[in-house]
């Protein structure tokens, strides 16, 4: 059992305590896998590291920033630049695509800059700069009404497109910045029990988010009108207080070596190339990140059919869509409490083998009870707990099974993957459903998961990591 001196764990025991981690045999890693079970002590002692929960509450306040961000775009064409005799849609498609082209472009990039910086220099500035860009939206929006347009684009919604852009570039250097923070100050045995309130956070920001976004909007102009005369500005403070808010809480996270010696000028091309080359000689962490593909991409499809599942349920208005997805939050929310506190004593491939057949299996019913409120608000809460037994394991096993020098590489490319992935459902959800039906879309999502768990089950017994693992561990070693 861990002593309780080591709650607040400090680097370089995490750092002492990665060369088992990443031994050179799949005997040894057995081994203490068995050994990580039997000391597993579940969420407590997570809870009682200060410097989790710092670091997780910035989190909170991020993610949610991150995906009412999209709904204050929306609601600001909404009311400055769309026209009655005019469709949202091209509007908001310019924004999504402003939103998304960074994450194209420099997710697998920033996990370069990311091995080589300080992560809690990173994590902060980062929010700090988004909060200021979004809070000065109002302002640049003022300015710029009367500046007229360029080839018939107004500059005022240009600068929307700029400031998007902006946000979401540091969007790109925050995710893996926050990824490799958490083994920095939790030890391996505990990273479960961690990354079931991190990855359920992430998850459930999405849904959450979404949901809660525009009456949150509403009620920061209702509280602001009385100092800017109803111009809306409320909704822009409110989400870049959020950033800032992360800001300050990060800057309380305390952490010793979260960079790596510079031992030479970063190479990006080459580190990016170091990366893949890492993937493809890891096969259980490359499956994680094929799962957690998968995993998001079915949300992604479930937060636009969940706009059609509520207009043709017979209890529920399309604009009702946020408690279907409310219901997959809770859900999640159930299965991080579970996993966290139990699931340690679970071998992950199999909490992940359970997971894809349990979310195949509600896609599945959902399809049978499209018009039925009770039952469908069970499926998606079964949808959500399932979801967490994919998501948690796997995003643990990828910070388990990585070394501190390639950490910043493997979630970049995770979250470049991650973020390509995401554009296709969020892009075709609507079209296929108007071309299949919802039910037979339902149903396909199903199989896609359970085939895709089937899949990485069986390809994580077919790969060599004894190499790897020797390589690793002598690096791991040698930073020791």
């Amino acid at each position: 059992m861990l002593r309780e001196s080591d709650l607040n764990s400090s680097p370089e025991e995490v750092t002492a305590n990665q060369p088992a981690a990443a031994d050179s045999s799949t005997e040894v890693s057995a081994s203490g896998h068995d050994a990580a079970i039997a000391d597993y002590e579940g969420l407590w002692p997570v809870l009682r590291n200060r410097n989790f929960v710092t670091l997780w509450s910035g989190q909170v306040f991020s993610q949610l920033a991150d995906k009412v961000y999209l709904v204050l775009m929306i609601a600001i064409i909404g009311s400055q630049f769309d026209a009655p005799d005019q469709s949202i849609s091209g509007w908001v498609s310019a924004v999504m695509v402003a939103f998304t082209i960074p994450a194209v472009l420099f997710g697998s990039l920033a996990g370069v800059y990311v091995d080589r910086w300080s992560k809690q220099a990173v994590l902060v500035l980062t929010n700090l700069l988004r909060g200021g860009l979004v809070m000065a939206l109002p302002a640049l929006l003022w300015l710029s009404q009367d500046w007229g347009s360029f080839r018939q684009l107004p500059i005022g919604f240009g600068l929307l497109l700029v400031i998007t852009f902006a946000v979401s570039t540091l969007t790109q250097f925050f995710a893996p910045a926050e990824q490799a923070m958490i083994p920095l100050i939790v030890k391996n045995p505990r990273l479960l029990a961690a990354n079931s309130l991190y990855t359920t956070t992430m998850m459930a920001s999405v849904i959450i988010g979404f949901a809660i976004g525009e009456p949150l909007l509403t009620l920061a102009d209702t509280l602001l009108k009385s100092v800017d005369g109803g111009a809306g500005w409320g909704k822009s403070l409110l989400v870049g207080a959020g950033y800032l808010i992360a800001g300050l809480l990060l800057l309380l996270v305390r952490t010793q070596k979260d960079t790596l010696p510079e031992h030479e000028p970063p190479h990006p091309w080459d580190d990016i190339k170091e990366g893949v080359r890492y993937l493809n000689a890891k096969p259980v962490v490359r499956n994680a990140i094929i799962q957690l593909v998968l995993l998001f991409s079915v949300f992604a499809a479930l937060a636009v059919l969940a706009v059609r599942l509520a207009e043709v349920m017979p209890a529920l208005k399309a604009s009702q869509f946020g408690f279907l997805l409310a219901a997959a939050g809770v859900g999640m929310a159930v299965g991080a409490a579970l996993i966290g506190q139990f699931g340690g004593r679970l071998p992950r491939r199999s909490l992940g083998l359970i997971g894809s057949v349990g979310m195949a299996s509600a896609l599945v019913g959902m399809a049978w009870t499209t018009q039925q409120l009770w039952p469908t608000l069970g499926l998606i809460a079964l949808l959500g707990w399932f979801a967490a037994l994919i998501g948690i394991p796997m995003q643990t096993t990828i910070q388990a099974q990585t070394p501190a020098a390639m950490r910043g590489k493997v979630f970049g490319l995770q979250n470049n993957v991650v973020n390509i992935a995401l554009s296709l459902p969020l892009a075709l959800a609507s079209v296929a459903e108007s071309w299949l039906g919802l039910s037979l879309v339902l149903t396909l999502l199903g199989g896609v998961v359970a085939s895709g768990g089937l899949l990485t089950w069986y390809s994580a017994d077919t790969g060599d990591d004894s190499t790897v693992n020797a390589s690793l561990a002598k690096q791991e070693g040698d930073r020791a």
